[in-house]
């Protein structure tokens, strides 16, 4: 294990303070559809929207003596957490992305105080950005989930989850680079071996999935998605997340655009929750019957930095344009 327990629970103390305790709070609808106790752990109430900031905050305060500022590649939300934690350091922060990052995002990590540079049309383009400011500017990469720190900084909502609920017998938990769903497996098998977990995410692009698949990492074809987070590759020469997704998580699960969109929709209305297309994933396996719950279960919901003039098309039923592919709107019913 390149990430252990301890690592996770020394990332706790860490982070304290900074990147809040989250709610875990119950989906009357989600339990009513499912029979089974639903619950949502609200990471899109942390700080910068998004639990990218518990990963981040971790990794900047590991930076070695005398690092004149970080880099990173990320699809938006990690580049948030970023900025924050190397803002309260005083260090420069670069974030490299893609055109298809969503402009709300990019001016959230400028509000922050950090340089953005947009390059090419994938994340493995912004990659090589980022690979030339560490060679030739002397900064430190931050990865957005191949990174021992980050790892452990997002397992602390693993912590959290099962300190709150020890009696949960399933976790679905949205599937991009592996950082979130490597941290949470971590702690969560050592807590609780028995505990079921599920990663999710889009079935276009997939890039976790696709490498589990064909056991080693792979790359995939970028395309827009709702589940814009989600999209990016996990790199050929993946070090941490891959190995420990590949072997800690049951299964993992796709989802399709229309059913994320039904998802973004019944989260609004039932719960009253604004996330992104990325956040619903679990709820969308569920509620399209890919998974059935068979007891306590839980979902996160991991930020809501999104284009909210595209979210009031979603819950207005309105059709999405998501570059050649468009997901045909419908209003929302149960």
């Amino acid at each position: 294990m390149t990430v252990t327990l301890a690592d996770i629970l020394a990332a706790r103390r860490i982070i304290s303070g900074v990147a809040d305790h989250t709610p875990l709070v119950p989906s009357p609808f989600m339990s009513g559809k499912t029979g089974a106790e639903f619950l949502l752990k609200l990471e899109n109430m942390q700080p910068i929207g998004a639990f990218k900031l518990r990963g981040a905050l971790n990794a900047v305060a590991h930076l070695p003596d005398g690092a004149r500022g970080v880099a990173c590649c990320s699809t938006g939300n990690h580049g948030r957490g970023v900025a924050y934690a190397a803002r309260q350091r005083g260090l420069r922060a670069v974030i490299c992305m893609s055109e298809l990052v969503p402009a709300p995002k990019v001016a959230g990590i400028r509000a922050l105080g950090a340089e953005v540079r947009i390059v090419g049309r994938s994340q493995d383009d912004a990659q090589v950005e980022c690979d030339r400011l560490v060679a030739e500017d002397g900064l430190v990469e931050i990865s957005p989930f191949d990174d021992a720190h980050v790892i452990a900084g997002q397992g602390t909502i693993g912590l959290e989850l099962l300190t709150a609920r020890p009696d949960l017998e399933t976790l679905l938990i949205p599937l991009s680079g592996g950082g979130l769903a490597a941290g949470i497996a971590v702690a969560a098998r050592a807590i609780k071996p028995s505990i079921r977990l599920v990663g999710i995410t889009m079935d276009r692009g997939a890039a976790m999935h696709a490498s589990i698949a064909a056991g080693h990492p792979v790359d995939v074809d970028e395309v827009p998605s709702l589940a814009d987070s989600l999209g990016g590759g996990i790199g050929l020469q993946n070090r941490h997340s891959f190995a420990l997704c590949r072997d800690l998580l049951d299964e993992t699960c796709l989802v399709s655009e229309a059913e994320i969109y039904h998802a973004m929709q019944a989260l609004y209305y039932e719960d009253r929750i604004i996330a992104e297309g990325s956040c619903v994933v679990g709820l969308a396996a569920v509620l399209s019957g890919r998974i059935a719950p068979t007891g306590p279960t839980a979902t996160i919901l991991t930020g809501r930095n999104l284009d909210m003039e595209m979210f009031t098309r979603i819950v207005t039923g309105q059709d999405i344009e998501l570059g050649a592919h468009i997901v045909k709107g419908q209003p929302y019913g149960p």
